[in-house]
């Protein structure tokens, strides 16, 4: 009956709860990962019971579904209220770019949504993003630049959008290679588009990579000379 009592006090202490735990849930992923977010962390960082957290959102997965809703709701809101590039392709690079910083600011969440490909719940925020990238893709086609299926376009943008935000996850902060968000998002213009940009000396890029790549057949230079040659090299052929 005590337990009982204590509970009801919990939830008496109004729709504050259910937010609380929410964000306890949240900060506690931001600053140490999905796993940092066990049940009796959550409850402890909330000032709640660990059975509250059960009845409120049934297990753990619920738990973490509800966080990824309320992380994703916000910014989905702000990148659907933004006024569109009038260059629809513009307007998608922009949305690329905010895709991948968004993945890069919220590591942890972005692993949760990842780690899952068929959720018991998918969150709300997740087919309202979803259909933001849809009219991206719409107005791609509606000014007669799409040349892919929309579904296909779709499909492209989502796999490679994930895996570039994944590869950099992996990186170390401060050594990412940014450039690779970069060069994906252009790899996906050009599979939906024919439309990427060229960059400015791609024949000196690639005379740097040919050369990269033969560097182990050149037998005139030392060891050191190989190593500096090969990173100039590297980053010849990867600057934009």
């Amino acid at each position: 009956m005590e337990d009982r009592e204590k509970f009801a006090a919990e939830d008496a202490e109004g729709p504050d709860v259910r937010a609380r735990i929410i964000e306890a849930a949240a900060e506690l992923i931001s600053s140490g990962g999905p796993d940092a977010a066990t049940t009796r962390a959550v409850a402890a960082a909330a000032g709640v019971q660990a059975p509250t957290i059960y009845r409120l959102f049934g297990d753990k997965r619920g738990l973490l579904s509800a966080v990824t809703e309320h992380v994703l709701k916000s910014y989905v809101s702000k990148k659907a209220a933004l006024t569109p590039h009038p260059d629809p392709l513009q307007d998608f690079r922009d949305g690329w770019d905010m895709h991948v910083a968004f993945g890069l600011s919220h590591p942890g969440l972005f692993a949760i949504m990842s780690s899952d490909p068929h959720p018991a719940r998918q969150p709300a925020a997740v087919g309202d993003g979803e259909d933001v990238l849809r009219r991206r893709i719409r107005n791609i086609a509606l000014a007669g630049r799409l040349r892919v299926s929309e579904e296909r376009a779709l499909g492209l943008v989502t796999a490679m959008g994930t895996g570039v935000v994944l590869t950099l996850l992996r990186q170390p902060e401060g050594q990412r290679d940014l450039g690779l968000a970069d060069a994906a998002r252009e790899a996906v213009v050009a599979a939906i588009t024919s439309e990427a940009a060229i960059p400015a000396n791609a024949d000196v890029h690639a005379v740097a990579a040919a050369l990269r790549a033969s560097l182990d057949r050149i037998t005139v230079l030392t060891q050191g000379e190989r190593l500096l040659l090969s990173e100039l090299l590297d980053r010849i052929a990867d600057a934009r």
